[in-house]
């Protein structure tokens, strides 16, 4: 398809309670790539296949959660637009400098209205993926260090009004829903559980109705295979990382995934699978009764902790 607009998940800054803790959590379990350090002391990393400078930034703070989600855009032109359509629809913006978050461009920030903060830009620094252009080798020498995910995939967020989330994600910035989770019929909520992708991929952002603003449920990591998943779960036992679920097979999105906190208890997974949806498909739907499987298709199990522990 056509890229253009909103093209993909750039960036996620995390609150981490000990930054040196983090660091070589995510640096030699997770095994991402550090890229940089900067003024305000955040740590920057990516994973090992991405271009560009970074993807996740660590902040240390007090409690742990994520600061905000960027996603880059087409262009410098595509980024004023689409800040103009998010004044239009009603929604204040804010131009943070380049430069302010390491090797990226200006920012548009906004927050919705599950109180998640949100930004769009369109230049960051590439760096590679240690491959060159020419005759390049499957793999990067950094491809095999700890659990080595590919990209930054998703992120599954909590907060309350996820309905009023989606005109914006859809008619502004132009995301298509993927599929969607129904809220109990007695409830009167049509849909407490929301896919949305700007891509080829069956999520790029999702939402789920919770009571309090902001929550971070999990970033996600993208795994080249099930096989992969599975490795990543032996190396979280041989370094003792707490696991929530997994390996299992969510029937949402079809998606392979181990989830499992970091130090500070932020949830993170490592996913593979799914399916290649286009913009002109019709959303999955999954009926309260049916999510179970939804969540965990082998078992049709509902996780108390996957409903309830955020940051």
């Amino acid at each position: 398809m056509a890229m253009t607009g909103v093209l993909r998940p750039g960036h996620a800054q995390l609150r981490v309670l000990d930054l040196e803790e983090s660091v070589r959590f995510y640096r030699d379990v997770v095994g991402l790539v550090e890229t940089g350090r900067d003024a305000q002391g955040r740590a920057y990393f990516k994973c090992w296949d991405e271009h560009d400078h970074n993807s996740i930034v660590l902040r240390q703070a007090d409690q742990a959660g994520m600061d905000f989600i960027g996603f880059k855009v087409l262009d410098n032109a595509t980024l004023d637009k689409l800040e103009a359509d998010l004044n239009a629809h009603g929604l204040k913006t804010e131009r943070v400098p380049a430069g302010d978050l390491l090797e990226t461009g200006e920012r548009v920030r906004f927050t919705l209205p599950t109180g998640h903060v949100m930004e769009l830009y369109a230049e960051k620094t590439r760096v590679g993926n240690g491959l060159p252009k020419v005759n390049p080798a499957p793999w990067a020498p950094d491809a095999d260090r700890g659990i080595a995910p590919t990209r930054l995939d998703h992120c599954l967020l909590y907060g309350p009004n996820v309905q009023a989330n989606k005109p914006i994600l859809t008619d502004v910035l132009g995301f298509h829903l993927v599929e969607r989770v129904l809220g109990p019929v007695e409830a009167g909520e049509p849909e407490i559980g929301m896919f949305f992708s700007c891509s080829h991929k069956t999520h790029d952002i999702a939402f789920v109705e919770y009571p309090e603003p902001a929550k971070l449920h999990h970033v996600s990591f993208y795994m080249p295979t099930w096989e992969r998943v599975l490795r990543a779960g032996d190396i979280m036992g041989m370094n003792e990382v707490p696991i929530d679920i997994g390996p299992t097979r969510h029937g949402v999105t079809r998606g392979e995934t181990i989830y499992a906190w970091d130090p500070s208890g932020n949830r993170f997974e490592t996913f593979a699978g799914g399916y290649h949806p286009y913009p002109d498909w019709e959303p999955i739907t999954w009926t309260f009764e049916g999510f179970p499987h939804g969540l965990d298709y082998p078992q049709g199990k509902l996780h108390e902790s996957f409903l309830t522990v955020v940051t």
